[in-house]
């Protein structure tokens, strides 16, 4: 199976031995638990002095916190070393906090034993049809081997994703911005591999860009204009857009306007914007694999952001109230970009199910019954990525079929209904609850 530029570094990888990979992996999954710590403790709003690397963050504490700091001892290199580190660092429990230690070390912990586990699952085949021919398996080795190093990068920067929301319900732009652009990059430079003759009915499994059966029309104009849409619409969500109707419409655009370009980010969001454009068409000139596989993580970002998004706005609406956060809309299109339209689908419906676990563990440790939704949604992928081939090739593909067959190409206006009565509903919910407060 041809991997383009990859195959040397797939097959010299290929050529270690077992224990070899195994020490390898846990030591890349110490380091990728390392990192993830150092984000949830480095780009969240409310930094604490936690992190071994702090004293090389001039970050400006606050007064509170620097008098913490001040009182630090200095810290070694041996406390940088992962799992490590965190035992020396009990050390300092009684400036930061009793247990402070306990998250990050676990986090180091779980990712070293986590990523080996991983490998070697994903290299047996866990993503693919149990019903897959055994002669068949070694075909697909080299493409499950670069799966496996792309959804471990993609664990780690959801878990760092995670954990800052559960500290402060917020997701920052710093992870899933640039961590959406790179899938886009691994989607052009990665195959896109749809091999029905060698999977029984066509059955796929999940990739960095899911093999959506195109139509031809994605190879023409239309294709493209749809693509640079979806990259604009992206783009434009990120911005500051938020529209004041108080003082008419006259007044409402030209605030819309000035708050549009009143931080300077504007220009780093246009300039993003405009390579963005500008590579879209060449990756089209290119075409073959890396056109589509370009186009369908532009699907995902489009499809798992959009679900999100259309659901915070008609929520937001009916509940006047925030319903979701507009990081759980980035951190969805981050997720897309990697895994696609229909696992993004996935991942949103398993989201509720994994929330069940997370709020019990949550509230059993903190007592805290109010839980923010991207820890759900990356559970949710989670769950989505590792029984992909009982969700997808055995529920979702099947049921999108059928319904599709029944509503004759009807089912996307079904999806715009059924969110309709979802505001609905909840705008229903929120009078009586208003009611029953002023009784």
């Amino acid at each position: 199976m041809n991997l383009g530029p990859l195959n040397s570094s797939i097959d010299a990888w290929m050529s270690l031995s077992e224990p070899a990979s195994t020490v390898i992996l846990a030591i890349l999954g110490l380091v990728a638990g390392a990192m993830a710590n150092h984000v949830i403790t480095s780009w969240c709003w409310f930094r604490r002095p936690i992190s071994p690397w702090y004293a090389l963050d001039p970050w400006p504490w606050d007064e509170e916190q620097r008098a913490i700091v001040e009182k630090l001892p200095a810290r070694s290199w041996l406390d940088r070393i992962p799992i490590v580190g965190w035992l020396r660092l009990r050390r300092e429990s009684s400036l930061l906090g009793r247990g402070f230690w306990v998250r990050p070390l676990l986090i180091e912990s779980v990712m070293a034993l986590t990523l080996p586990l991983m490998h070697r699952s994903w290299i047996a085949g866990q993503l693919l049809p149990p019903e897959l021919p055994p002669n068949l398996l070694p075909l697909f080795t080299p493409w499950m081997t670069l799966l496996f190093f792309v959804h471990a990068f993609l664990l780690t920067m959801m878990v760092a994703a995670t954990f800052i929301d559960f500290d402060e319900r917020t997701i920052p732009d710093l992870i899933t911005i640039p961590g959406t652009i790179l899938g886009l990059g691994l989607a052009c430079l990665t195959p896109y591999i749809f091999l029905p003759g060698e999977l029984p009915g066509g059955i796929a499994p999940v990739t960095l860009q899911h093999p959506v059966q195109l139509a031809p029309s994605w190879m023409s104009g239309s294709g493209l204009l749809t693509c640079l849409a979806i990259w604009s619409i992206w783009c434009f969500a990120l911005a500051d857009r938020r529209v004041i109707l108080r003082r008419g419409f006259s007044k409402a655009v030209s605030y819309f306007f000035a708050r549009l370009i009143r931080h300077g980010s504007w220009k780093v969001l246009a300039g993003i914007w405009i390579v963005g454009l500008i590579a879209i068409c060449g990756v089209f000139q290119i075409g073959d694999s890396t056109w589509l596989g370009l186009a369908s993580s532009l699907m995902g970002i489009a499809v798992g952001g959009g679900i999100v998004w259309s659901i915070r706005l008609v929520g937001s609406w009916a509940m006047r109230t925030e319903a979701m956060g507009f990081g759980d809309v980035t951190l969805m299109a981050m997720i897309g970009a990697y895994i696609g339209w229909q696992a993004s689908t996935a991942a949103f419906f398993l989201a509720p199910l994994a929330a069940i676990a997370i709020v019990l563990v949550q509230f059993a440790i903190t007592r805290d019954r109010a839980t923010p939704f991207g820890p759900y949604l990356c559970a949710g992928t989670v769950l989505t990525v590792l029984f992909w081939d009982r969700v997808y090739n055995d529920e979702l593909r099947l049921t999108i079929a059928a319904m599709d067959e029944i509503m004759g190409g009807m089912l996307l206006w079904l999806g715009v209904a059924l969110l309709g009565l979802l505001g609905g509903m909840l705008w229903v919910w929120r009078l009586i609850k208003q009611r029953i407060l002023a009784g």
